[in-house]
């Protein structure tokens, strides 16, 4: 085998995300107080690299001895990781002066986790999956604990990292399983080598710890157990990069591996439709006794990463495309909510309850207007895109047979309505003495009134984004 240079252009968008990140290290390790430069440069780097993926957008084929998907599923993702990263490296700026913690270091950490995100979309083979699933993990690691002063954010570092590589170890074993029973890592390959090795019970043992290796990513039950901590000792910004960029890297590979019909594969569906159905009561019934709004978001996160699995047991059409859709619809709702929580949280860990919002409405509409914009798109109410969303979803499982799920799935949202809407009662139906709003960045604004008017326009034209993901299988 030769290496071909032409491999290169098929990972344009990569390689820019990646020389962007060293130029970030290198002007850090250069120059002092050079972090509003590491921004600016961070910031025009994923611009750029957000352009190459668009203008490669419909190319077909593998690349670098088909380890590599070159085309629209993987440009798809990579555009997604790369507006999540984008818009959490503007949105945390004015969070990490206020938490005296704004550091070069940080950009960079985003943009090698981003990397490893883009990897896993446009994996062809379980070593890149591998690659792009450390790559993205050890950053988060990294950013989780980035508070280094703070307890929470040490023991949620500390309590993400071990779990995570005890999840990792399930993973690798699972693809050495697999490994030794197809005699390849190829994607492709270990499908369709299910038609001829599905009556051994290694393959399916195999499967299974790949199967959790993914759950733990997606934070799905009852592999999510860390959540919670984690979302509520990270940096804020961060936990809305995490519950929606890792995510969606969990489920490109997720959707890339599991969303086929396999023989015998009635087994895989019941464990995907068990994952699916635990997450969703769990997620919502804990949801509702916190009072941290961000440990809401987290259980929520378990709760939604629920939905999406249904898609997945699904295993149709319907379901990979539902799911698609879900993630994006989900990346701008949870990233405008975590958003607002950055902007209005206090450096000694305030303002982030229920009763903190009392008021916010009158003191200011703007942004009680966005927090309620995100929270009904969350519930699932039209006509934001949270609703077709789980519209696509639920009919993907009726279509497969998979009804209670779907009813399940409609009870679980209705469920969701008490703690969602709960906050919209606070910000317009109660009063506060305490001053909770500051003054806020045009351009923070502008990023939160993006995320609203998408969920807006996605709602109301949902063919706009489903033309698009229709073509991507």
């Amino acid at each position: 085998m030769e290496f071909n240079v032409k491999d290169l252009l098929t990972i344009l968008p990569v390689i820019g995300v990646t020389v962007t990140a060293i130029i970030v290290i290198f002007i850090e390790a250069t120059f002092r107080k050079s972090s509003n430069i590491s921004y600016i440069i961070s910031i025009i780097g994923l611009i750029i690299s957000i352009g190459m993926a668009v203008e490669s957008f419909a190319w077909q084929g593998t690349s670098f001895f088909n380890m590599f998907n070159v085309g629209v599923y993987g440009n798809f993702f990579s555009i997604l990781f790369m507006i999540t990263a984008l818009f959490t490296i503007v949105l945390s700026k004015d969070y990490l002066i206020r938490m005296t913690i704004h550091q070069g270091e940080y950009y960079a950490l985003i943009l090698f986790s981003t990397v490893g995100m883009m990897f896993m979309a446009s994996a062809a083979d379980l070593i890149v999956v591998f690659l792009g699933l450390e790559l993205m993990s050890i950053s988060l690691y990294v950013l989780v604990g980035f508070m280094r002063k703070r307890i929470k954010s040490n023991e949620a570092a500390l309590k993400y990292f071990l779990l995570g590589a005890f999840a990792t170890g399930f993973l690798l074993y699972g693809m050495a399983l697999l490994y030794g029973i197809t005699g390849s890592t190829n994607i492709q390959t270990i499908i369709q080598s299910f038609h001829i090795y599905s009556n051994l019970p290694l393959l399916w043992i195999g499967t299974g710890l790949l199967l959790i290796g993914l759950a733990f990513k997606v934070a799905a039950v009852p592999f999510h157990m860390w959540v919670p901590d984690v979302y509520e000792g990270a940096p804020t910004p961060i936990s809305g990069f995490m519950s929606t960029g890792a995510k969606a890297a969990a489920f490109a590979a997720f959707v890339m591996i599991f969303a086929h019909q396999f023989p015998g594969g009635d087994r895989l569906k019941d464990a995907l439709s068990f994952l699916a159905a635990a997450s969703m009561i769990i997620g919502n019934i804990i949801a509702i006794s916190q009072t941290n709004i961000k440990r809401m978001l987290a259980y929520s996160s378990i709760a939604h990463a629920g939905y999406m699995l249904v898609g997945l047991a699904a295993a149709n059409e319907m379901g990979r495309s539902g799911i698609l859709f879900y993630l994006t619809a989900y990346s701008f709702m949870n990233l405008g909510a975590f958003g607002i929580l950055a902007f209005l949280e206090k450096d000694d860990d305030k303002n982030l309850t229920f009763e903190d919002y009392a008021g916010l409405s009158s003191q200011s509409p703007y942004l009680a207007a966005l927090m309620a914009i995100f929270m009904f798109s969350l519930t699932g109410i039209p006509p934001f895109a949270g609703f077709f969303g789980k519209y696509y979803i639920f009919m993907a499982a009726v279509n497969a047979g998979l009804t209670w799920l779907a009813i399940l799935g409609v009870l679980m949202s209705a469920v969701s309505a008490y703690y969602y809407l709960r906050l919209v009662v606070v910000m317009y139906f109660r009063t506060n003495d305490i001053q909770l709003h500051r003054q806020n960045t045009s351009l923070n604004n502008s990023v939160l009134f993006l995320f609203a008017a998408s969920l807006l326009v996605i709602g109301i034209l949902p063919s706009l984004l489903m033309n698009i993901i229709n073509n991507l299988f």
